[in-house]
C-alpha cells in the first residue's frame, strides 16, 4: 500500500559525546514567576518535500513564545538566531531543555553564560 508515517524516526535527538550534559534543575520545583524559568524545543514540520525544523523559546508561566526560528536544516545557527533574540529582551533564572546536541554546544552555552543563565 506503500503507507509510511509521517513524522521523524527515532533517535533524531541526538547528544554530542563532546558536550558537557547539565543537571535537571526544575525536579520537585514550584515555577510561579513570569522568567522565572524558560524552555526551548526544535519541532519537525513535514512538508512535501523533505523537512522544515522550528525551535521555539517560551516562558513556562506566561506560556508566551519569546522568540522562535524557521530552519530547513537542524545546524545550531537558527537556535543561536533564537536565543539572541529572546535574550535581547529579557532573561530567565533558568534555562530548560533537553540534551540535544544543538542546546549543549559551545556556542549555545556561552550565550547563556553571558547573561549568568
Amino acid at each position: 500500500m506503500g503507507i509510511e508515517a509521517i513524522y521523524p524516526g527515532p533517535n533524531t535527538s541526538r547528544t554530542d559525546p563532546n558536550h558537557k550534559i547539565y543537571p535537571y534543575l526544575l525536579r520537585d520545583r514550584e515555577i510561579t514567576r513570569v522568567n522565572e524559568v524558560w524552555g526551548t524545543d526544535i519541532t519537525y514540520i513535514r512538508l512535501g518535500h523533505g523537512w522544515l525544523y522550528l525551535v521555539a523559546i517560551m516562558d513556562w508561566v506566561s506560556r508566551y513564545v519569546i522568540s522562535w526560528e524557521l530552519s530547513t536544516t537542524l545546524e545550531l545557527d537558527f537556535c543561536i538566531r533564537a536565543l539572541k533574540k529572546a535574550l535581547s529582551l529579557t532573561f530567565p533564572e533558568i534555562f530548560n531543555s533537553d540534551q540535544g546536541s544543538q542546546f549543549t554546544s559551545v556556542d549555545f552555552i556561552k550565550k547563556l553564560q553571558e547573561k549568568n543563565i
